[in-house]
């Protein structure tokens, strides 16, 4: 096979890994949003059940036989509320810590009303705090509840979601436990002491006492439950939906339509140690049993037309004597996916495997000590961007004596060119002769035909996983760079479609056309830089390899347009990198840079 063949078919290749990632992490995803969104309309449009008594979860999805379901579903009203008024219509134990406010239900008892602090919808420092949880009857229920629930046929009344619980106190903060105590008329006493640290973990203590004369079997239990599909990011490259460890079990996830393809929609698990929950891109909600006792766990998703979705943890039976009494305990946690809170969380109070909460991905051993890389520079320079400049740099060292091999491989199959071109017309009719040929060339001036693919091809996972960093840790969201990036995660704001700014419309909602239409200052940068590096080596005399690698860099231009500028950013730096080093390495080797003489053939052509 003749070498500019080769270069033809490496050209290829790599377009057509980009066009399968950007279908992959951007196209696909995006068209699956809107089917998505269809979808969820047809779904509020449907009427919503009547109003009824609260009931246990439906019995289909038990952990096993004998188990009784955790929890009990709440009554739908007939008619939304909003979120205030959901909220106003129970009396409620108000939370306020360093991170958290918001309050809990003493109605039910639930964890269902809280809000981030640290964290706002947009760059704007006035717009309003993330809402995580949400009360039933509000428009997004979702909420965390643990208690105790009674063996199935037994006559023993626990509380229910419309139970109301006395406090002795009315504010929740951090540190200062706060405990809520209901009677159920028969003879047990029902206590839950609650604590909340300063970051996003409740410790919640079931507790009951056992006054009447008969001895009675209950099963502590905590869940996490949500009412409707959430909107969703929607990127292959994250996941969004059931996540969690049960035993030595590896990570389980399931997406909200996973679930719900599942038998009788439901996922069945048992382990010592380990938590279940939901995770949306960068908040979580999960339940945390004892770690080192056993428990059934599940994931669920009921009801017609807007689905309930629920991660449950059951523990096994504790029997209370009459005069005795009894307590488990478990922790929620609800908060912002933190990856130093997290970790942290692992280590005390030892929580299995709570890292896997954060989506690192395939490249796990890639992926995390990257971000660590980056975070700790963030931590002397005070910029993520500039952290993604120096990790940049960084990353280049490493692969400096691979990529200085590869270059002088380059330089020196560059100036064998002439040689070549007479081995050729040498043997003009006979393949196979010049293949034996430039081999024998190759072997005596030390050539490596291939050795350019090698720092692209190795470098291709440390490009995923700084993608995959950008995109999913939180400590990306909303971080400045200068100028007009002042998100990272997000594409550059700016587009030449409006003149930067100057027509006042967004380009990117047009109909159809509109997800082709983020194209900022710096994708027309990165552009640029690509340009420029393509041209440092000879134009191929092939004409399709020549027009091929002439739109390269507009098709990577639009492509990237719509990626986290943190990511173009990265690619616009590399390719200066490369520029730079690709030039001082032919320098080196003796060997002419071809970028002037390029680009003179671009802007003057010759009349024909």
């Amino acid at each position: 096979m003749r070498d500019d063949q080769k270069n033809l078919f490496l050209a290829m290749g790599l377009s057509l890994l980009v066009i399968m990632g950007w279908q992959y992490f951007y196209a696909a995803p995006k068209l699956d949003r809107a089917r998505e969104t269809t979808a969820q309309v047809g779904n509020t449009q449907a009427p919503a059940a009547p109003g009824a008594a609260a009931t246990p979860v439906p019995a289909a999805g038990q952990p096993t036989g004998a188990a009784p379901a955790p929890g009990g579903a709440p009554a739908v009203p007939e008619v939304e509320l909003t979120r205030e008024a959901a909220l106003a219509a129970s009396p409620r134990l108000l939370i306020d810590s360093p991170s958290l406010k918001g309050s809990i239900s003493l109605k039910g008892g639930r964890i269902d009303d809280v809000l981030l602090k640290g964290y706002r919808d947009t760059v704007d420092p006035a717009s309003p705090n993330i809402v995580l949880l949400s009360p039933a009857g509000s428009p997004h229920p979702y909420y965390a509840e643990t208690g105790f629930v009674g063996a199935p046929g037994g006559a023993a009344a626990t509380p229910k979601a419309d139970t109301l619980w006395s406090a002795d106190a009315s504010v929740l903060n951090a540190g200062k436990p706060v405990t809520l105590t209901w009677d159920n008329g028969a003879g047990l006493t029902f206590r839950r002491e609650i604590t909340l640290d300063d970051r996003y973990m409740f410790t919640v203590k079931d507790s009951v006492e056992n006054k009447g004369a008969a001895a009675v079997d209950l099963f502590p239990y905590a869940l996490v439950s949500r009412r409707g599909k959430p909107a969703l990011a929607g990127y292959a490259v994250l996941h969004e939906g059931f996540v969690g460890i049960v035993g030595d079990s590896r990570v389980q996830e399931y997406t909200y339509d996973a679930i719900e393809k599942e038998t009788k929609s439901t996922r069945l698990y048992e382990g010592t140690g380990g938590w279940l929950g939901m995770t949306d891109k960068y908040w979580a909600a999960a339940v945390i049993p004892e770690q080192t006792k056993n428990f059934k766990g599940r994931f669920t998703a009921t009801g017609a037309g807007v689905k309930t979705y629920q991660s449950d943890v059951l523990g096994d039976a504790v029997s209370v004597a009459p005069g005795a009494s009894a307590s488990a305990v478990s922790m929620v946690f609800a908060g912002a996916k933190e990856t130093r809170v997290i970790d942290a969380y692992q280590v005390s109070p030892g929580i299995k495997n709570f890292d896997l909460m954060i989506d690192w991905g395939w490249f796990y051993f890639i992926t995390k000590p990257l971000f660590w890389l980056i975070d700790w520079i963030y931590g002397i320079v005070g910029n993520f961007g500039v952290a993604i400049l120096a990790v940049t740099v960084l990353v280049k060292g490493l692969f400096f004596p691979l990529a200085n091999r590869s270059y002088l491989s380059m330089a020196k199959m560059k100036a064998v060119q002439p040689q070549m071109e007479e081995i050729k017309k040498r043997y003009p009719d006979d393949k196979q002769k010049q293949q034996q040929e430039f081999m024998e060339l190759y072997k005596k001036e030390g050539v490596n035909p291939v050795a350019g693919c090698l720092p692209v091809v190795l470098q291709i996972p440390v490009f995923f996983a700084l993608y995959k960093v950008i995109f999913i840790t939180i400590e990306m969201r909303q971080a400045p760079f200068f100028g007009w990036i002042r998100d990272l995660s997000a594409p550059d704001p700016t587009n030449i479609f409006n003149l930067f700014g100057l027509i006042p419309f967004d380009p990117t909602h047009l109909p159809v056309i509109g997800e082709y239409m983020h194209l900022g200052i710096w994708p027309l940068i990165m552009g640029v830089s690509m340009f420029v590096q393509m041209k440092m080596n000879p134009e191929p005399t092939d004409p399709v390899q020549k027009q091929m690698f002439a739109w390269m860099p507009v098709i990577f231009t639009f492509m990237l347009g719509a990626f986290p500028a943190g990511l173009v950013i990265y690619w616009t730096w590399n390719n200066t990198l490369s520029v730079t080093q690709q030039g001082l390495i032919m320098k080196k080797a003796g060997v002419k840079i071809e970028l002037l003489d390029n680009l003179k053939k671009l802007f003057n052509r010759a009349p024909k």
